[in-house]
């Protein structure tokens, strides 16, 4: 009786170690499972962060920056909603046409005869030497999606339509380019004096304003990148050379608001 009842006591010990390693390897697959399973999810996590944030990534500086003042790179926005559509792409300077400058040296539009006669009366600059310029102007702002009365402005503001103007911070010509700033406009074939030819420095300067409208998204905002006056409130520069435009069109014989650039809203 006493070895039956051993043997009973044995047999219950024996069965309490069983279920409890059958419990500690329920337990143990179980806890394996979930560190696989949240071994799992770390390494999704891991792998669609980046992609999750990206939109919130800084923009990174451009290279190119304002011209008509020594201003470091600026960071480029977001565009405004919708503002994308608007705007003409742009492949550069030597990747456009063989030859953008293709239109003959007298070949003005009636509008802007009447602008040369005045400008060679109020800036006492020969009619000769403007035609190239306002030749350049009629075509790079018509295939920019400018009005080309908007460049003449410029013109006048930055260097009083003197093609040789060199500025304190290395600003050049008939739009005040600064050459650092812009090289990758003006090409790698042409040489140190480049911007002082009235197409070349025409043509750069346009384009250089259609990328103050691509990253701003307004007229204003991209006539004050071109100035390097971002941070002015009053936006002087912008106002400076609207009022000019308008003057201009009215020699022109154009009536206010007949023509208007994409993103002119501030």
């Amino acid at each position: 009786m006493k070895h039956a009842t051993r043997f009973h006591s044995h047999a219950r010990e024996t069965g309490r170690a069983v279920l409890g390693m059958a419990h500690a390897a329920v337990l143990s697959f179980g806890l394996l499972g979930m560190a696989q399973v949240a071994g799992r999810d770390d390494a999704a996590a891991r792998i669609q962060f980046p992609v999750a944030f990206a939109d919130a990534a800084p923009v990174r500086a451009e290279r190119a920056a304002p011209m008509s003042a020594a201003a470091p790179p600026v960071a480029a926005p977001l565009p405004a909603a919708g503002a994308e559509r608007s705007l003409v792409r742009v492949r550069g300077l030597d990747a456009l046409a063989a030859d953008p400058f293709a239109r003959e040296a007298d070949d003005l539009s009636a509008e802007m005869v009447r602008v040369r006669d005045w400008i060679a009366d109020t800036y006492r600059v020969s009619e000769t030497a403007l035609v190239t310029a306002l030749v350049a102007a009629e075509t790079s702002a018509q295939e920019l999606g400018f009005d080309p009365l908007l460049i003449v402005a410029i013109m006048a503001v930055e260097s009083s339509f003197n093609h040789r103007a060199v500025s304190n911070m290395g600003a050049q010509g008939l739009m005040q380019v600064i050459p650092r700033y812009h090289q990758d406009k003006i090409g790698p074939q042409r040489g140190k004096n480049a911007l002082f030819d009235p197409k070349v420095n025409v043509r750069v300067g346009t384009l250089v304003l259609h990328e103050g409208l691509q990253r701003y998204g307004s007229m204003q905002r991209a006539l004050q990148y071109y100035n390097g006056a971002l941070e002015d409130p009053n936006a002087r520069y912008t106002r400076k050379v609207m009022a000019l435009k308008k003057r201009l069109m009215t020699i022109a014989g154009r009536s206010a608001g007949t023509r208007g650039e994409a993103g002119q809203a501030s």
